[in-house]
């Protein structure tokens, strides 16, 4: 039987991204959906590995599972790395990808547009539920775009021009998004740990 590895979201889309990012891994892959109504474990840290710890270890102690948690978002050269921790509720409100995107331009406007410089990042957790056992990060580079594009991803996306592939990161079909993305980059850091303690 393979281990039971919680994939500690409830954003569908992020779970998807992240089951198919570890494809082939030697793991059953369940969402905290999976597990009924667990209480959240609040995101209270300063930093993106503050919270990735923080959820990895509380949500394999509620669940009795392994558990990986990642906790990621935009940082803007020209707003000093905002949103970053508060990337997901920047605009007042949990998930609210329409506040947070103008939120995001309200915020850059005024701003000159060679400042518009910008990184998605990632931190994800590994951890049962007596310590974590690992932590990797990764990141993508591009810059923010008022056009919006592509229809694909999720949150900022739209977005996140990426210059190198001249299209936003919603442009990507999943599978290209997934060679590229800050996620991809922290969790295939993440999969040489697991597969080692698998």
């Amino acid at each position: 039987m393979p281990r039971t590895l919680v994939i500690a979201t409830r954003n569908r889309k992020k779970f998807e991204e992240m089951a198919a990012i570890l494809v082939g891994l030697e793991a059953d892959l369940k969402s905290l959906d999976a597990f009924g109504r667990l209480p959240p474990v609040p995101e209270t840290g300063d930093t993106f590995e503050e919270n990735a710890r923080t959820k990895a270890l509380g949500y394999a102690r509620a669940t009795g599972q392994w558990a990986l948690a990642d906790d990621s978002g935009l940082e803007v050269d020209a707003l000093g790395g905002l949103p970053g921790v508060r990337s997901s509720r920047w605009g007042g409100k949990e998930g609210n990808d329409r506040l947070n995107n103008e939120t995001l331009l309200a915020a850059i406007a005024g701003l000159p547009r060679d400042t518009w410089t910008a990184r998605y990042r990632c931190v994800a957790a590994l951890a049962t539920p007596e310590q974590v056992l690992a932590v990797t990060d990764g990141s993508c580079e591009g810059r923010i775009t008022d056009r919006p594009a592509g229809s694909n991803g999720f949150g900022y996306d739209p977005y996140f021009w990426l210059p190198d592939q001249t299209c936003t990161m919603a442009q990507l079909d999943p599978a290209e998004k997934n060679r590229l993305s800050h996620r991809y980059r922290a969790l295939e850091a993440m999969r040489a740990h697991l597969e080692k303690f698998l």
